[in-house]
């Protein structure tokens, strides 16, 4: 596996680690998708996307719940 495949296969499970941090891993991949594509529409630097930074941040500090694929600190590591 080349460099540039395993960081592609990093960034998919921490991805994939951050949907179960949020308790979304059962929720259908339609609804999911379609809450990405709002949240893509937050303006980098508004009170929307600082607002939900912040609710972000603050997870990221939480212990990690049973059955998470990713550990916490992984995923601080990421972002």
């Amino acid at each position: 596996m080349t460099a540039d495949r395993k960081q592609e296969a990093r960034e998919k499970f921490l991805l994939g680690g951050i949907v179960v941090k949020a308790g979304l891993a059962k929720a259908d991949r339609a609804f999911l998708l379609g809450g990405l594509l709002e949240l893509a529409r937050v303006a980098a630097g508004s009170p929307e996307h600082r607002r939900l930074r912040k609710i972000g941040e603050e997870a990221f500090k939480t212990p990690a719940l049973k059955g998470e694929v990713a550990r916490a600190g992984e995923m601080l590591e990421w972002h």
